[in-house]
């Protein structure tokens, strides 16, 4: 019955692919989204093996401009119980983007409310991602996701972007699938900082720091530095790189992830990723991950994405994993 529940809603967001893209943008209101279905299938050893076939995420997003230097950005979320939801209740809908930006000129940009952290080359939403799963996240989680707080963004010049944020928390409230913080500054109170260039023909680099201080959730103070490159060889090949290190001051809250991402480009309609990843946490497990991940575009809204990957583990209750994924992603 469940099997059948899916398909039904797999089919449904499928045929609703026509009167999505169909959505009109006019000079003070756009509107964007999109959608990802997938079917998992994970074979651990020692352990049996399962699988799941899902709807993964959706988001619909309007960007409203009233006027000339002031943007308004909202959009509504949802992610279904059997992927975690989006609160302990088992809520499936939520507002992630909730926030308004002004330009203050001189490169300055003033924004306020509910927005994503800077932190992380991969990306909080499945549609941006290089592969199914992420390639690391599994112990740690150090890349924080939606909060609540000021920030300023500073384009420098044409090459160097800065910017700093102060938010209600770094990391999400327990069980909110980062999707929001705590809501209040007296407790868990966090703050980011980075730094963007790209004065190489080809090159991003990034660095990054986040700060979350003890308080309702977390015991101690957690600190997170970030750093990514990524390099365009040429038209058809690019790379990416990234380390990432975390302290949350206990026993198993201290490690690091990394990351090495290629890209070939075979056609304009399809490209395959390659990575290796690990994450070692402190007095805990780690592994190392080895992934390949090719995607076809169909049409210009419209996509299909396969993964294998195989992990080695050691201190952990698996010694190793095969996981192998379809995913089909539309996005206007």
């Amino acid at each position: 019955m469940k099997l059948r529940s899916i398909l039904a809603g797999t089919s449904l967001l499928l045929a609703a692919v026509p009167a999505f893209a169909q959505i009109k943008v006019n000079d003070m209101l756009t509107f964007t989204g999109w959608a990802t279905g997938s079917y998992q299938y994970t074979s651990p050893s020692p352990g049996a093996s399962f699988d799941s076939l899902n709807l993964d995420a959706a988001l619909f997003s309007a960007i409203i401009t009233p006027t000339k230097g002031v943007t308004a950005t909202v959009s509504g979320y949802y992610r279904p119980s059997n992927e975690g939801g989006v609160s302990p209740g088992g809520g499936e809908f939520t507002i992630l983007d909730a926030y308004v930006s002004y330009d203050a000129g001189n490169g300055v940009t003033l924004s306020a409310g509910k927005f994503l952290s800077n932190l992380g080359y991969e990306s909080f939403y499945n549609i941006s991602d290089n592969m199914i799963s992420l390639a690391n996240q599994a112990f740690l989680a150090p890349i924080p996701g939606y909060h609540e707080g000021f920030k300023l963004d500073y384009a420098v010049d044409k090459t160097t972007t800065v910017g700093f944020q102060i938010v209600d928390s770094l990391f999400p409230k327990p069980g909110y699938n980062a999707t929001e913080g705590d809501g209040e500054l007296k407790h868990n109170a966090g703050a980011e900082a980075y730094y963007t260039y790209t004065g190489i023909d080809g090159l991003t680099l990034w660095a990054g720091i986040g700060w979350d201080s003890a308080g309702n959730f977390e015991a101690h103070d957690v600190v997170v530095y970030d750093v990514w490159a990524a390099y365009a060889i040429n038209k058809t090949n690019n790379i990416a790189v990234e380390e990432i290190y975390k302290d949350g001051g206990l026993i198993g809250t201290k490690g690091s992830n990394w990351l090495v991402y290629y890209q070939l480009i075979s056609s304009d309609k399809f490209s395959t990723w390659f990575c290796v990843s690990g994450e070692d946490v402190s007095d805990g497990p780690s592994y190392s991950k080895y992934s390949v991940s090719p995607t076809y575009a169909l049409t210009a809204n419209l996509s299909v994405r396969a993964q294998y990957s195989y992990t080695s583990y050691h201190d952990f209750a698996w010694k190793s994993a095969n996981f192998v994924g379809a995913e089909v992603m539309f996005k206007f």
